[in-house]
């Protein structure tokens, strides 16, 4: 089912950049450690550097990836969970997408949905670049961002002196999906106006593997995005944020059962979306008040999804389920200076999200028409509001950041699962959390830093944690609790950070997590009465730790450029005494390369995991299953030209993917136990892009 373009929708604020007025003067720093700037970790624009925590910047148009997840896998601490091709949730040091703040342009991108990944709701052909926070980030982000937070960044819409315009388009085509793909964006800019408008998509077909083609791994998409600044007067501008991203005919392979729960006569259920799309209306303000800066932005931001289980034998669906998640949210931040050496940032955010799926099911065997109501809960709501200050001042030669915030989170619903087991009462609780962080960096040399972090986070239960009485995809019977405690962690890093002195920088981590009152669906070995499928429960587990190391390097070597990151975790479940269930296995990856501003560049990338046999037996019930060790061998050449037609600059590239066709899957990949889905083979892209 091929993509339509629809009516663009109204939206509200970005991010913004803070005066460099306003950023105090650490000259300790400022000519030997000239690094990526990023604004997820501080809130504003800062050296990553220079910053006490471990940072990944992605840049997507360089990549060839078409979701999230093929960008950040192989990454230092960053793994992948999927159950598509389209599927794919980030996972940062263990932690997954409950536990992780995946955003765009700063804002939450909320869904309760368990099949599918919320960061693919966004096209990378659109995107200037996605910043990887690793570790404890609630202080600034709330919620959720224990494992760190994910903030895929479209070109903010900026002013310039002088009548500007300019912008980038792309074109890629693959041969493993016979797949298309392309954006289009284009920015115009003055002293009181700047526009960013973009549009892309992709058809994307079934992919091949070693095994041959992989059924329902394709799907269709499209996104739409309006950024507009207006400037009031000399301190004060009007921000507005537009976007909408549709997908179609959208398949979870993982999700493909058959056996308990599903009645012989329909033989294979297999869960998919026919469309889906997120729709976010965003209007913000920045100002100059007095020696500070101000932002505000109130913004609503819709996610609607149709999700259906398929019957094989039937052809048909047996299962309809349609829901919104609405998010209405107004946040505001202030930052000043304040004694010449610090930086303050006051703030307060709030949001109240909301859901009611409406689920019809078929379940009159022998003729499965009777399309009966069957809702997983009903009214669901979420509503947290918070208040949090960070400081950033010198001590010293050191930088030092910290910061604290309290939040309150509400759930409630009006019924919690559907028919006469369902539940009325009982279903609202209130959390109370305290966040914070302190961290701290200092200079070994010119070329080298050395930081620490401490920090605390929390995650509140999501809607379907709390309220989801039903059977999902992944073959159980869940049953929700209202009364989950939160998760509270608290975890420690300590690191190098050397910047790029005669051609070589790197970084190195290790960190250690505590998670208390984990938050996890345990596998019971009961039998839900009516369905027949296994019971999974929803549960605190007292104690859980995660602890590793992870590093990069890039040098030259000869007229070459190597590069190399690694990735050593362990998670541990002291309440089953087991490791924790589903952890990324140990791997290493070795690229080398002549990269070049103009003509011919190459490079080459090997990726070495290792088996993971480390796996959950008690708590998973015996269904986590030992997953074998792989290498694959990657490659990507091209030319980049100078000016060609209209183009500034352009740049043809060919991509050259799992070289040796080596059949093999991730650990987290979804699926039934010695089915899952081989990732894709031997294939190759072409990629044209070019600037104007």
């Amino acid at each position: 089912m091929k993509s339509r373009p629809r009516k663009l929708c109204l939206a509200m604020l970005g991010l913004f950049a803070v005066p460099l007025s306003l950023i105090p003067s650490f000259a300790v720093h400022a000519e030997t450690l000239l690094g990526e700037q990023v604004v997820t970790a501080k809130g504003y624009a800062g050296d990553a550097l220079e910053t006490p925590q471990a940072i990944e910047v992605l840049r997507p148009a360089a990549s060839g990836a078409k979701v999230l997840g093929d960008l950040m896998r192989g990454g230092p601490g960053l793994a992948v969970q999927s159950d598509g091709a389209w599927g794919q949730n980030p996972v940062l040091r263990g932690l997954k997408r409950e536990s992780v703040v995946v955003m765009v342009d700063g804002l939450r991108v909320n869904s309760a949905q368990p099949q599918g990944a919320i960061a693919s709701f966004m096209d990378l052909g659109l995107l200037d670049r996605v910043e990887v926070v690793k570790g404890p980030g609630s202080v600034l982000h709330g919620s959720g961002a224990m494992g760190g937070v994910v903030n895929m960044l479209t070109p903010d819409a900026a002013f310039s002196a002088d009548e500007r315009m300019g912008g980038r388009a792309g074109l890629r085509f693959s041969s493993v999906d016979k797949g298309v793909a392309g954006a289009l964006l284009v920015q115009r800019s003055n002293a009181d106006h700047a526009l960013v408008l973009g549009a892309a998509g992709r058809d994307i077909g079934d992919y091949r593997s070693p095994d041959g083609r992989e059924d329902r791994t394709g799907y269709d998409s499209n996104t739409l995005l309006a950024k507009y600044r207006h400037r009031l007067g000399d301190d004060i501008s009007l921000r507005l944020n537009l976007q909408r991203h549709e997908d179609k005919d959208v398949w979870y392979p993982g999700s493909a059962r058959t056996g308990a729960g599903i009645p012989p006569p329909l033989g294979v259920a297999t869960i998919h979306s026919p469309e889906q799309r997120r729709e976010l209306y965003e209007l913000g303000v920045d100002a100059r008040l007095g020696e500070g800066q101000l932002s505000a932005e109130v913004y609503r931001q819709e996610v609607f999804r149709q999700i259906r289980a398929r019957a094989e034998r039937l052809g048909r669906d047996y299962v309809r389920n349609d829901v919104t998640f609405t998010t209405d949210g107004l946040r505001a931040k202030y930052m000043f200076p304040v004694g010449g050496s610090h930086l303050l940032t006051v703030g307060a955010e709030t949001w109240r999200m909301k859901g009611d799926p409406e689920r019809y099911m078929d379940n009159n065997p022998p003729f499965f028409n009777n399309n009966q109501r069957n809702d997983p809960f009903a009214d669901g709501e979420i509503e947290a509001i918070g208040v949090f200050v960070q400081d950033e001042f010198e001590l010293g030669r050191s930088r030092i950041v910290a910061g604290a915030r309290y939040d309150r989170v509400k759930g409630d619903a009006r019924q919690k699962g559907w028919g006469p087991a369902a539940q009325t009462s009982g279903l609202d609780s209130t959390d109370n959390n305290l966040s914070w962080s302190l961290g701290a960096i200092h200079p070994l040399s010119e070329t080298l830093n050395v930081y620490a972090n401490l920090g605390r986070a929390y995650r509140a239960a999501d809607m379907r944690e709390r309220f989801e009485d039903s059977a999902r995809g992944d073959g159980y019977y869940h049953v929700g609790n209202p009364q989950l405690d939160p998760e509270v962690s608290t975890s420690v890093e300590l690191g190098l950070k050397s910047a790029a002195r005669g051609g070589i920088e790197y970084q190195l981590a290790a960190f250690y997590t505590r998670i208390d009152d984990y938050i996890a669906g345990r596998v019971t070995g009961a039998t839900h009465a009516g369905s027949g499928l296994p019971l999974k429960r929803t549960e605190n587990l007292d104690k859980v730790t995660i602890y590793g190391v992870e590093g990069s390097v890039r040098a030259p070597v000869g007229a070459f450029a190597a590069d190399a990151g690694f990735t050593w975790l362990r998670g541990k479940n002291h309440q089953d005494g087991e490791p924790l269930y589903q952890m990324p296995a140990p791997e290493l990856r070795l690229g080398i390369g002549q990269p070049a501003e103009r003509g011919f560049y190459w490079h080459a990338q090997l990726r070495a995991v290792a088996e993971q046999d480390r796996i959950a037996t008690r708590f998973s019930n015996g269904t986590e299953d030992a997953t074998s060790g792989f290498v694959t061998a990657d490659a990507e050449l091209g030319w980049r030209f100078g000016p060609v037609g209209f183009f500034n600059g352009a740049t043809a590239a060919v991509g050259l993917h799992n070289l040796a066709d080596k059949r093999y899957h991730e650990h987290l990949t979804d699926g039934i136990s010695g089915q899952e889905l081989a990732a894709p083979g031997r294939g190759l892209t072409l990629s044209l892009s070019g600037s104007f």
